[in-house]
């Protein structure tokens, strides 16, 4: 087997001729010099097959995987995704109510009619968005709904729901959402509508979400063992070390055209100087974009717990007021209960006062009663 990529892709460039490309042009010079030199050696790299070119950027992924001149790469990668041979009829006209902030994280984000009248919207994400499973239901319903319509215009009374085919909504994620990182071996998820009756229904809407950080930490951990053609066509997306891409092309040379049409591409330095200078770009983006959507969870979720922090606050204060209140109703019943012993206090006083004055009374009496017995003596 060949050690380097120029042993096979005799096309690549030797990083002096690539050099020498862009130091005759001060507009590339100038680009060149504004990089990093981290960025530089990098780019370096890749046009002459030091490193393999990253396939997900963006110019590079529609330049190898375009439907419109080169079907079968996409026909042959769907029917592995899907599992089912398919072929790609005509892409369809994408929806313009996207949000627009969303095409800077899209590499591809396409809608293709199958043979059989099946709809796909395929997307290949750098950076997976939050809400991924409400976000595919809504361009799922979409499609469904945009199908229905066309479908009901074209056969007008003819018209039966039995027309309506499958809308599939297929989702590659470079970094994927923390909702698959809760399944870190499990690169390939699968939806559909089912019953839980065990009653079946032709419900058209699947959904396949495959994330691409998490088949790669897998195929790494297996030491680039690649099973199936799947696989494969997951390798040639993720997978840019030189050792890797020359094992893939000996076990899968259908995959050898992909990579010259990309190292034919690199021959170009002004334009491959452009692709990567819009990537870094974009990288900036993502990761801006990124550190938006986490705030805003942070936010989220500061906000959730100072809902339930309120709710605490107000519970201990309608304990508050229920105590406050008991505190009043024993305080009414305590003052009513001092008044009732000032009374008895006071009539307490007054019998003690009646008792002085018998006493006084009865010590007068027995003075008296001394004196007349003093007298009888006397006599």
């Amino acid at each position: 087997m060949a050690k380097e990529l120029k042993d096979v892709f005799p096309m690549l460039q030797s990083r002096e001729e690539v050099l020498k490309n862009i130091h005759s042009d001060e507009h590339l010079k100038k680009i060149f010099f504004d990089w990093k030199p981290e960025e530089q050696k990098e780019f370096l790299d890749i046009c002459t097959g030091a490193h393999g070119v990253k396939m997900l950027y963006d110019g590079v992924f529609k330049e190898v995987m375009n439907p419109e001149y080169a079907p079968q790469r996409l026909n042959d990668f769907l029917s592995h995704v899907l599992g089912e041979k398919v072929r790609v009829m005509k892409v369809l006209p994408n929806d313009s109510t996207r949000l627009t902030d969303e095409s800077s994280l899209l590499v591809m984000d396409i809608v293709v009619e199958f043979k059989g009248g099946a709809i796909g919207n395929i997307e290949v994400q750098k950076v997976g968005y939050l809400f991924p499973g409400e976000r595919s239901a809504c361009y799922s319903a979409d499609l469904l709904l945009r199908q229905y319509r066309r479908l009901r215009d074209e056969k007008k009374k003819k018209f039966s729901y039995r027309d309506i085919r499958t809308v599939y909504t297929i989702v590659l994620f470079e970094h994927s959402p923390k909702e698959f990182q809760a399944c870190p071996n499990v690169y390939r998820h699968c939806f559909e509508q089912k019953s839980d009756t065990g009653l079946e229904l032709n419900m058209p809407q699947k959904f396949i979400y495959i994330s691409l950080d998490i088949f790669r930490k897998k195929h790494q951990n297996e030491n680039g063992n690649t099973k199936n053609k799947l696989e494969a066509w997951l390798t040639f997306f993720c997978r840019d070390e030189p050792e890797i891409i020359l094992n893939l092309i000996e076990k899968y040379p259908e995959f050898k055209p992909l990579y010259e049409d990309v190292y034919e591409l690199c021959r170009n330095v002004e334009g491959v100087m452009q692709l990567f200078s819009k990537e870094l770009l974009e990288m900036d983006r993502n990761t801006v974009r990124l550190m938006i959507d986490e705030m805003q969870e942070k936010i989220d979720g500061m906000h959730e717990e100072l809902d339930g922090v309120q709710d605490e606050l107000e519970k201990k204060a309608q304990e508050l007021d229920e105590m406050q209140e008991k505190l009043e109703e024993k305080s009414v019943a305590l003052k009513e209960k001092v008044a009732i012993l000032g009374e008895k206090d006071q009539k307490l006083k007054e019998k003690d006062k009646e008792l002085e004055s018998v006493k006084q009374q009865n010590e007068t009496f027995a003075r008296r009663i001394v004196e007349l017995e003093k007298k009888l003596l006397e006599k």
